[in-house]
Order: structure tokens, then C-alpha cells, then sequence
């Protein structure tokens, strides 16, 4: 999908009405956003994709609007995520993986499965999910993050689990979700959720400089020392990794200017 190592940030979505002073330049058509937005960031993680289904033509037209080694992260369907059986989840998962992602082709980046802040660690439940999802769909090969936002996560077990299944966890920077910082899979998946408005970078200018620098030792093998892991006495692989880092939700406004910032860093 992408060359081992390398490091892209981005932003949630690309319609914003904020944006259209903050980010955009004046005047510029709607329909011309998604190729601006394409050409300043390297990463757009797409949230309708949680909410309803899309047609293979719209998958097919965002592609054909982004230049070469730029990606889209999609949020898997809530019907996946949100239920009380994950084993059972094989139907919703079938669905969202053949309406027409693959359109995109190597401009489909991670898809992300988030869990409601409620969703309890149930280890053979939850490995039955992982075992659900395939590593490949129409020849494309896939790669996967769970965002699971219960405290009940943070065991050993769970991390354990990823690696087997080579899927990795988000490592969210938020004020009440736990972050897991550990690496399981070939890319880090991060999600910065501590901006504000009032802040022109979203981020402090020397908290982006510090996750760019973890970001780069993540996309050199290893695991930022700074940053609280789940099982310790485990051993990640060394080799070089992939990194996604979006701003999202807190600072939106200025969402942007953060990820450029942090892509000039790294």
C-alpha cells in the first residue's frame, strides 16, 4: 500500500464550514475541496462512512480527485462496532467491506473500527471479531484499527491479541479514552483529540514538535519512551512502520494548520 516508513498526517473529513475561512482559499467551490485539502495534507480519515453506505462511483470519483501517495482512512459502518456480540458481526462486516471501498485502490488507506466508550473487554468475543476481518478484499490488501474506548481494554491480553491477528489500536490523545501506545502491526494509527480553536495549530507548537519525533521513532521500529505501553515485556518488531496521525475533533477549526505543521516536522 505504502512505502515502510513513511509518515502522513491529516485531518477528519474535508467538508467543514470553518474551513472555508481557515483552510480554504476564498471563493473556492465546494466541489473543489477534497483536491485542495489533498494536495496540504497526505491522510483524510472519512467519518460518513460510519453513518451509511456509499456507492462504488463515489469512492471511485474521490480517487480520481487526490494526487498519487495520498490516502483515505474510512470508519468502518456502526453496525459492526456497535453491538453486543461482536462474534455476530460477520454480515455488517461483508457489507461495508464489498460496497465499492476497493474503488479506491491505493489510495485506501487503514480502516478504522471504533467501539462505543461502553464496549467491555470480552477476550473471546473480541477475538472473534479480529478473526472476522480479512486481510485482503478484490486482490487490495487491507489493513485494520480498532479504537476501543473502554478502560477494560488496557490488559496484556488485548495487545496480545492484535498481534496475533496483525491489527493495530488506536493510540489516542484524549482526555478520557485510554491511549495504547503499543505496537502491533506494520503502521501506527494515531488520533489527536487535544486542540482547541483558540490555538492557531490546533496544537501547541511544541506538542506537535514532540509527537513528531514520536512518530518518528515509531516509523524507525521502535516505540516512543515516553508514551504509556500496555504489555511491556512484550517485543514489537523492529522494522520500519507506516504512521497515520489525524487531528480530529478538539480544535477543529484549526485541524488543518496542525497537520501541516506536523507534516513539515517529519
Amino acid at each position: 500500500m505504502t512505502t515502510p516508513g513513511t509518515i502522513r498526517a491529516g485531518i477528519g473529513g474535508w467538508t467543514f464550514e470553518p474551513w472555508d475561512e481557515s483552510f480554504y482559499p476564498p471563493k473556492l467551490p465546494k466541489t473543489k475541496q477534497l483536491q485542495h485539502a489533498s494536495r496540504e495534507l497526505r491522510a483524510i480519515e472519512v467519518n460518513g462512512t460510519y453513518y451509511s453506505s456509499q456507492k462504488p462511483a463515489t469512492f471511485a470519483k474521490w480517487a480520481s480527485e487526490v494526487p498519487e501517495g495520498f490516502v483515505f482512512s474510512l470508519k468502518a459502518s456502526r453496525y459492526c462496532t456497535n453491538r453486543k456480540v461482536l462474534a455476530e458481526a460477520g454480515p455488517s462486516i461483508e457489507k461495508f467491506l464489498t460496497q465499492g471501498i476497493t474503488e479506491l485502490g491505493p489510495h485506501l488507506g487503514p480502516i478504522l473500527w471504533q467501539f462505543m466508550a461502553t464496549k467491555k473487554f470480552e477476550p473471546e468475543d473480541f477475538e472473534a471479531f479480529l478473526k472476522l476481518l480479512p486481510k485482503r478484499q478484490d486482490g487490495i490488501a487491507l489493513r485494520h484499527v480498532v479504537e476501543p474506548r473502554h478502560a477494560s481494554f488496557q490488559v496484556p491480553e488485548f495487545i496480545d491479541l492484535l498481534a496475533k491477528y496483525e491489527v493495530a489500536a488506536v493510540v489516542a490523545d484524549h482526555a478520557d479514552y485510554p491511549m495504547f501506545a503499543d505496537a502491533t502491526d506494520d503502521f501506527i494509527y494515531a488520533r489527536l483529540q487535544r486542540g482547541s480553536d483558540d490555538i492557531a495549530t490546533c496544537y501547541p507548537p511544541e506538542d506537535i514538535s514532540l509527537w513528531a519525533e514520536r512518530f518518528k521513532t515509531y516509523a524507525g521500529g521502535g516505540t516512543p519512551g515516553d508514551l504509556p505501553v500496555i504489555a511491556p515485556k512484550r517485543k514489537a518488531a523492529k522494522s520500519r512502520r507506516d504512521v497515520y496521525a489525524f487531528f480530529i475533533t478538539g480544535g477543529k477549526v484549526n485541524a488543518p494548520r496542525g497537520a501541516m505543521e506536523l507534516q513539515q516536522l517529519v
